[in-house]
């Protein structure tokens, strides 16, 4: 029995016994207190509130020319928010899983997380129209409806969603402790990342916090459907295995000689047989009618 790390990389014998999270009270409160949250954000910014006054006094600070030194570090640390390359990431760990735990619950779940975020994030960006910062034309003004995409922050949205699945589907509480440690800190440093490098109002960091946690907290919602779509697939699986064995059988297994061509999928034609080749009746020479001929010498 293998007792070092590399252990660890093998696949389990058995799919291991997980204990799905259920939408418990707990739960409920911070899905009830994040969505209060989340509305009071939105009724700031549409009322121009203090909330907005303060997102102008942000971009006229202009962060990214006081601290100018940390600018090139920030270029790639907000990349930790990006949808393409994070979801790779996640994705190919989450693949690993699926296949040493026999399960496809990991994958299933970050799909799930990232359709509900594209949906509800992407319909109150499309809804709102704030613009950003950068192209901000009235100073002072909440800039909605005006044809923008950045109010939430899909960035920090994203940072919460793909980092914190991680969290939701670990095994164990102490994983739970330290993964969901580490997803806040990403997620807390790309969305004050993008405030500083004047992508975003704060007001689009702290919705984006909201919105990416409200996905978080739904998803024991959509456990009973990721089983159901998990045992689909997996049937469609063993059936297209099965009727790949029923096309190995059908196929004859004929011997073939060494160097000699391979049997095709269907088998030879029989050899035609020749006819048998009929001889010339042969008559002596000099018979006829049964006399013999007399010779005449000259």
């Amino acid at each position: 029995m293998r007792t070092d790390i590399f252990a660890r990389l093998d696949r389990e014998p058995e799919p291991p016994k997980i204990e799905v999270p259920r939408m418990t009270r707990t739960r409920l409160a911070l899905f009830g207190g994040t969505s209060a949250f989340y509305l009071a954000i939105v009724v700031a910014v549409l009322l121009s509130t203090w909330l907005v006054t303060l997102d102008w006094k942000i971009m006229l600070f202009r962060p990214y020319q006081q601290w100018p030194e940390i600018h090139g570090f920030l270029d790639y640390y907000v990349v930790l928010g990006q949808r393409g390359p994070t979801a790779v990431m996640v994705a190919a760990w989450l693949g690993w899983r699926s296949w040493r735990q026999h399960t496809l619950r990991p994958l299933l779940c970050l799909g799930a997380a990232l359709l509900l975020l594209n949906v509800s994030v992407g319909a109150v960006k499309l809804g709102l129209g704030r613009l950003g910062p950068h192209y901000a034309t009235q100073i002072g003004s909440a800039e909605l409806f005006a044809g923008g995409d950045i109010f939430p922050s899909g960035h920090t949205a994203n940072a919460v969603v793909t980092w914190g699945i991680l969290a939701y589907l670990a095994t164990t509480p102490r994983a739970r402790r330290y993964l969901s440690a580490l997803s806040a800190v990403v997620a807390l440093g790309v969305g004050l990342t993008t405030v500083y490098l004047g992508t975003h109002w704060l007001s689009d960091v702290l919705l984006g916090w909201a919105a990416g946690l409200l996905v978080l907290l739904a998803l024991p919602w959509c456990e009973p459907v990721l089983a159901v779509a998990e045992a689909w697939i997996l049937a469609a699986r063993d059936r297209v295995r099965e009727r790949l064995r029923e096309r190995r059988r059908l196929v004859p297994s004929l011997p073939v000689a060494s160097g000699g061509p391979r049997p095709g999928f269907f088998p030879p034609r029989p050899p035609v047989p020749e006819e048998p080749v009929r001889e010339p009746v042969r008559e002596p020479v000099g018979l006829a009618g049964g006399r013999r001929t007399p010779v005449t010498r000259g």
